[in-house]
């Protein structure tokens, strides 16, 4: 692996936003309804915490090779993924750069998910396997 790992952008709709909410049973209208996330101070609609959490968790299993190579994944959310009611919804890119790799084969990765240019997961860190 090299030191920055290749880029990664993930296309997030409305559409996305509402199979989501019915695979998971998370149906808060924060996520669909502009009127009532905009009434509790959010810029509109956001995505689901946990969605985004899951688009980053892809974005690790395809660097390390497999699902069973991730050793470990943990986030904090910082910031809302506000996704509008556009075709092109929005984009949430994934960076990660190497922080290390041990003696026993694990490399420990930095990550950052941005959104419109802003960080909106803090603390984000995964150790991946070598394949």
């Amino acid at each position: 692996m090299s030191d920055t790992l290749e880029p990664q952008t993930f296309r997030v709709t409305r559409a996305d936003l509402v199979r989501y909410a019915g695979a998971s049973g998370d149906f808060n209208p924060i996520h669909w309804s502009d009127r009532v996330a905009t009434g509790v101070g959010l810029p509109g609609v956001i995505a689901h915490g946990m969605f985004t959490m899951a688009l980053v968790g892809r974005a690790v299993t395809a660097w390390a090779g497999a699902a069973d190579a991730v050793v470990e994944y943990s986030v904090r959310f910082s910031r809302p993924v506000p996704v509008p009611d556009t075709d092109e919804g929005t984009e949430v890119v994934v960076t990660a750069t190497v922080k290390e790799t041990t003696d026993e084969g694990l490399t420990k990765l930095v990550l950052t998910a941005t959104c419109q240019g802003e960080k909106v997961l803090s603390l984000a860190q995964a150790t991946v396997r070598k394949r």
